[in-house]
């Protein structure tokens, strides 16, 4: 009964990229971006639980290192759905 209701909705899925080297350098092209606008405007970056190594995560704390991170993933995710529909990647 469902799966007729469904296959129309299915129909304009788009399709996915593989996962290839392109792929994940846009993810942490994007990543890093992120990191550098959580860096810059994060207004206490390093109040919380700290990171193992701060120095090599910029001094952010841990929370400030998650938020960045799915920002981050956000972006990733926009921008890899975005080149692959337009036959870059």
């Amino acid at each position: 009964m469902i799966a007729p209701l469904l296959s129309p909705v299915l129909a304009l899925a788009p399709t996915t990229i593989a996962w290839s080297p392109k792929v994940a350098l846009v993810m942490i092209v994007a990543n890093v971006i992120a990191i550098a606008i959580g860096k810059a405007t994060i207004q206490k970056p390093d109040v919380g639980l700290k990171l193992p190594s701060p120095n090599f995560f910029g001094g952010l704390s841990h929370g400030a290192m998650l938020g960045t991170l799915s920002l981050g993933h956000i972006l990733g995710i926009g921008a890899i759905q975005g080149l692959a529909s337009r036959g870059v990647l």
